[in-house]
C-alpha cells in the first residue's frame, strides 16, 4: 500500500486513505486485491511502415526510436507486434512481401523459404527495439499467400485450404525461426488476424470453430521452438473476439495451446473481460478520423484524451494484460503516434503518443492491477504494483474541476499529460496531489528505476 498513510479496513480489505480525514478520498487503493497481471503496452509497424522511418535522417530515426521506447524520453513500450507478409516479390509499399512468396508445388513439396534479414523493414526495428529493452514480440499473420487460399488471393478474405494446413503451421514456426537467426526471439505467433473480416489488403477468413481446429494444428508445431506461445485470434470487435475465445476454451486440445487471446476493438469496445482465465491482448485499434491531429482534447473523437479512456476502460473493464496500439508512425491523414512525411524529411507526434506513454512508461511487465476506486464519479481510475514495489495511479479527470487528492505519502511524482503538458513531472509535496481538469495524472509512488 502507500507508504507512510494509515490503513483502515472495508468489507475485509485493505483500504489507502489519508489519515483522519472525514470525508471520504478522492480515490482509494485496495494494495492486496489483486486482478490481471501486466504483459506490456506496444505497438504495430506492420505494413512496412518503417520505410517511412527509415527515409528520414539517422539522428530522426534515433528520436523516433527514444519516443517509442525509451522509459525517460518517450512510452517506453515493451510489446512489438510484427506482421508476418504473404505477398508475392515485388509487392509495392503498403503489401507484405511473404516468407515463401512461391507455391513449393503443393502443400507436401519440400518448402522453398526466402529470408532477407530485413523481412519488410521490421528486422531493424525489432532488433532496435531489443536494443532498449524490449522483450515481448507478437508475430501475426493476415493471410497465408495466395496459392494456400481458396480464392487465390492474399487479398479479399478467402479461406485456407485443409491440404494446406499443416504447410501453413510449418510456415508461421520458420518465420519465427528466421528472426531467431536474427537473435529476436518470438515469444506469440498469431495466425489469423480480424478473421471475421474481409479486407481488401491481406485477409483470410476462419469462424471460431476452424479458429480452434487450427490451433490444434498448429500448437504442436509451435512447441518446438523454445518460448513461443500461440496467440489468437484478433477479432474485429471485442464482443466478436468472445465467440472466438470461447470456442477455443470449450474445446480441451485447442485450449491447452493459446496462451494469450486477443481482440481488436473497431467494430464493438470493450466492455467487459473474454470468457477465459488466461491472458488477453487488446492487441489493435486507433480511432476513426479524417484528418491529423496532434491535440490533447478537441472532442474530436481520435485525440490523446480519446486513447487515454480507452486504455482504460481496456484495463479495467476488459481486464487486459496488454495494449498493442496501431501503428507507431504512418503518413498523412493517420491516428498513428507518429506522423511521417517522408518527402518533406520531418515527422509529427501526436498527444495520443503521450497518452499511451502515460500507461507504457511506468506500468512495468510483471505488474499487477490492484483494486482502485474514486470518490468523485468524474475521475476514471486504476492502480498497479510493479515488481520493483512501485505502486502506479492512473488518474483521468474527465470533469471540468480540479478535484484534491489528499494521503499520497512517501516518495512519489506527479506526472500530468494535458493541452500543455506531456507527462510534466512534479513532486508530490504535502501528501497532496491536485488531479486537474480534463488531463491525466500519473502519480508513482516508491520503488526505483
Amino acid at each position: 500500500m502507500l507508504r507512510g498513510v494509515v490503513a483502515v479496513t472495508l468489507l475485509g480489505l485493505p483500504t489507502v486513505q489519508a489519515p483522519y480525514q472525514a470525508d471520504p478520498p478522492a480515490i482509494t487503493v485496495r494494495d492486496r486485491v489483486r486482478h490481471q497481471g501486466i504483459d506490456g503496452f506496444g505497438i504495430s509497424q506492420a505494413f512496412r511502415r518503417n520505410e517511412l522511418v527509415r527515409a528520414l535522417s539517422e539522428e530522426q530515426q534515433r528520436e523516433i526510436l527514444d519516443l517509442w521506447f525509451n522509459r525517460d524520453k518517450g512510452a517506453g513500450l515493451s510489446i512489438l507486434r510484427l506482421g508476418i507478409g504473404s505477398g508475392p516479390v515485388g509487392s509495392p509499399y503498403d503489401q507484405m512481401v511473404s516468407i515463401q512468396p512461391e507455391d513449393p508445388g503443393g502443400p507436401d513439396a519440400p518448402p522453398k523459404y526466402v529470408w532477407d534479414g530485413e523481412d519488410n523493414s521490421q528486422v531493424w526495428v525489432a532488433k532496435a527495439a531489443k536494443g532498449y529493452g524490449v522483450q515481448r514480440f507478437f508475430a501475426d499473420a493476415w493471410s497465408a499467400p495466395a496459392y494456400m487460399k481458396d480464392n487465390g488471393d492474399d487479398k479479399n478474405g478467402g479461406t485456407l485450404k485443409p491440404e494446406w494446413q499443416q504447410a501453413y503451421a510449418r510456415y508461421l514456426v520458420q518465420y519465427a525461426k528466421f528472426y531467431a537467426r536474427e537473435g529476436i526471439r518470438i515469444t506469440d505467433l498469431g495466425f489469423t488476424n480480424e478473421p471475421d473480416w474481409t479486407a481488401t489488403y491481406a485477409s483470410m477468413r476462419f469462424t471460431p470453430q476452424q479458429a480452434a481446429e487450427f490451433v490444434k494444428v498448429l500448437g504442436p508445431i509451435a512447441k518446438d521452438v523454445k518460448g513461443l506461445k500461440v496467440a489468437c485470434c484478433d477479432s474485429f470487435g471485442w464482443t466478436e473476439a468472445k465467440a472466438y475465445t470461447a470456442a477455443i476454451e470449450a474445446d480441451p486440445q485447442a485450449r491447452r495451446w493459446v496462451k494469450t487471446y486477443t481482440g481488436h476493438t473497431y467494430a464493438s469496445p470493450v466492455d467487459g473481460p473474454l470468457p477465459t482465465s488466461g491472458n488477453a491482448w487488446m492487441s489493435e485499434w486507433n480511432p476513426n478520423g479524417s484528418t491529423w491531429n496532434e491535440s490533447w482534447d478537441d472532442g474530436s473523437g481520435y485525440d490523446g484524451f480519446t486513447i487515454a479512456r480507452a486504455v482504460h476502460d481496456a484495463l479495467t473493464l476488459g481486464n487486459v494484460s496488454g495494449y498493442v496500439y496501431w501503428l507507431g508512425a504512418s503518413r498523412g491523414a493517420t491516428r498513428a503516434l507518429l506522423q511521417i512525411d517522408e518527402a518533406a524529411g520531418t515527422y509529427h507526434v501526436s498527444k495520443r503518443l503521450w497518452a499511451l506513454a502515460a500507461y507504457s512508461r511506468f506500468i512495468r511487465p510483471g505488474a499487477v492491477r490492484v483494486d482502485a476506486v474514486a470518490g468523485d464519479p468524474a475521475l476514471k481510475v486504476s492502480a498497479f504494483r510493479n515488481a520493483d514495489g512501485s505502486q502506479v495511479v492512473e488518474v483521468l479527470n474527465t470533469g471540468t474541476a480540479p478535484v484534491t487528492w489528499k494521503g499520497v505519502y512517501g516518495r512519489a511524482t506527479a506526472y500530468v499529460t494535458d493541452n500543455a503538458n506531456s507527462l510534466a513531472a512534479s513532486p508530490v509535496t504535502g501528501g497532496t496531489v491536485t488531479l486537474q481538469p480534463r488531463a491525466l495524472t500519473t502519480v508513482v509512488v516508491g520503488g526505483h528505476r
